[in-house]
């Protein structure tokens, strides 16, 4: 399994805003500098995540992009579902009909829930106050 290129700038583009420690308001063009993604890149990304409900956006003097909730309370499950949708390894567990040629047929399907379930969880014990943290060696650099 691999994230697309979107929800893996998601997460970048979160980090960036936990840095900001949550509270202070920052623009998507600040965000799109520290992280090197591109400006539209971010800006849509700042739309996927406050439709989500993980950034709150205001527009005009004074506003900027914030947290809509402590980064403790955002996990990576949270940012990767926003843009990428429910995390699922298999279509045939998150529609009524399967795109799968095997349909009910299917003997591994029922075991499907199990296993995302599983991946989901994985990725629900990230919080984004983790992956925010600027490691050791990276601070040396700097």
């Amino acid at each position: 399994m691999r994230l697309s290129n979107l929800a893996d700038y998601a997460v970048v583009t979160m980090c960036a805003a936990a840095r900001h420690c949550g509270f202070a308001r920052v623009s998507a063009a600040v965000l799109a500098e520290e992280t090197g993604l591109p400006a539209p890149t971010v800006q849509k990304l700042v739309s996927q995540l406050s439709r989500a409900g993980l950034l709150n956006s205001t527009r005009g003097a004074g506003g900027g992009i914030k947290l809509a909730r402590p980064a403790a309370a955002i996990t990576l499950a949270d940012i990767v579902e926003a843009v990428e949708g429910p995390i699922a390894l298999t279509a045939c567990v998150e529609h009524e009909r399967p795109d799968c040629a095997l349909g009910e047929r299917c003997r591994v399907r029922p075991h499907w829930a199990l296993v995302n379930e599983a991946l989901r969880g994985a990725l629900a014990d990230i919080p984004l106050t983790q992956l925010a943290r600027v490691p050791e060696e990276m601070k040396l650099e700097a």
